[in-house]
């Protein structure tokens, strides 16, 4: 079993990857990081010493002055070198470098000399080193105004803003999970490459991005409907965005119920994508799912009786409760890495609506249990 650690465990990239570290329990050991280890030695040779592969991944993205930058992401590295060579640790290193290199700015050089100075241990101490070179990174609970463009304009267009465009040229573009399983496979293959370039999974226009963006807060956001997705791109998007909507004030979300003498009827979903749609009746007092998901666009709706549905982002301990009701016909779609469940708080027989954006593969299913 391999011990990693991951120094900025708890930023964008760095919480993805614990995360999916976590879902192979009998492969990966996670030993745990505190940025306060990088201002105490002791702590942080006492980290560096359990690990097998350390993945460096702490750094400033932003601030008002670019030698602020520069001074800090060196340092950590130097640090984390410093660190290496007191312990005189054999680790695998791998760290988060920039296309930014390339440019003619100091944080694209702290990045270069930080990859540099750790490759240059791994050379003069016996280690290993991965110097990943990536392009831009978007995701699931990127910080907006800091990590991405993407972030930004996700999270304004769920929070009654309007997004602008400074520049709207192309971008190369990877979504978080694609690096993550990128970095693991690099830490399978145990191979030493200072240089790694990893290749953007798709190059789009900062307006072509919007215009998805802006096409999902009008069709999903807005009225409910699961929008056209033409390719892994647009799905990794869409989860994004759906990452930045408020669950708390969104959820559950009523339906629109025509009555007439002969009963009622409800439009449950309108797909621009298929999928897979079930029915399900849960005696009282019985509660369905505890499990979650990473990449599965799910919904459930509630057609009669009484259900608790809840939910949990699986790094938290927050748990979301909607209360909804038959009577009053509404829905509550999954967000990806938050562990879900129904239950039927009512006396009489729930019935329930599922609907899963890909048919159940019991070789891949993408279900992941935990108690909510």
């Amino acid at each position: 079993m391999k011990k990693i650690g991951i120094t900025g465990q708890n930023g964008f990239v760095g919480r993805h990857l614990y995360n999916t570290l976590g879902l192979f329990p009998e492969e990966f050991e996670r030993i745990d990081f505190k940025k306060e280890y990088f201002e105490d030695q002791n702590e942080l040779d006492q980290f560096v010493k359990q690990c097998d592969v350390i993945v460096h991944l702490a750094a400033m993205n932003r601030h008002e002055s670019e030698q602020f930058i520069y001074e800090t992401n060196v340092g950590l590295a130097q640090k984390l070198v410093d660190s290496l060579k007191r312990t005189d640790s054999k680790a695998h290193v791998m760290i988060s470098s920039s296309t930014q290199e390339e440019r003619d700015n100091l944080y694209g050089k702290s990045k270069k000399e930080g990859r540099e100075a750790l490759a240059n241990w791994a050379t003069e101490n016996g280690g290993k080193i991965t110097g990943l070179i990536i392009p831009n990174v978007f995701g699931a609970f990127g910080k907006p105004f800091y990590n991405s463009f993407v972030a930004t304009f996700c999270y304004q267009l769920t929070h009654g803003e309007t997004p602008t465009i400074a520049i709207d040229g192309d971008v190369k573009l990877i979504y978080v999970q694609e690096l993550v399983d990128i970095i693991i496979s690099e830490i399978r293959e145990e191979n030493s490459k200072p240089e790694f370039y990893i290749d953007a999974t798709s190059t789009n226009k900062v307006s072509e991005v919007l215009a998805l963006l802006n096409d999902y807060k009008t069709k999903y956001f807005d009225g409910g409907e699961i929008p056209l997705i033409n390719n892994s791109f647009e799905h990794n998007l869409f989860n994004t965005y759906r990452s930045y909507i408020d669950h708390k004030t969104h959820y559950p979300v009523k339906f629109t119920q025509h009555t007439d003498p002969r009963g009622a009827f409800v439009e449950v979903i309108r797909l621009g994508i298929g999928g897979q749609c079930s029915f399900s009746t849960t005696v009282p007092n019985i509660t369905r799912g505890n499990h979650y998901h990473t990449r599965k666009i799910e919904r459930f709706a509630v057609i009669k009786g009484k259900a608790l549905i809840q939910l949990r982002k699986i790094d938290t301990d927050e748990v979301l409760d909607f209360y909804l009701d038959g009577n009053e016909p509404a829905y509550v779609d999954m967000p990806i890495w938050y562990t879900h469940n129904i239950k039927n708080i009512g006396e009489e027989e729930l019935y329930t609506i599922f609907w899963i954006n890909e048919a159940f593969n019991p070789e891949n299913s993408d279900t992941y249990f935990l108690e909510v």
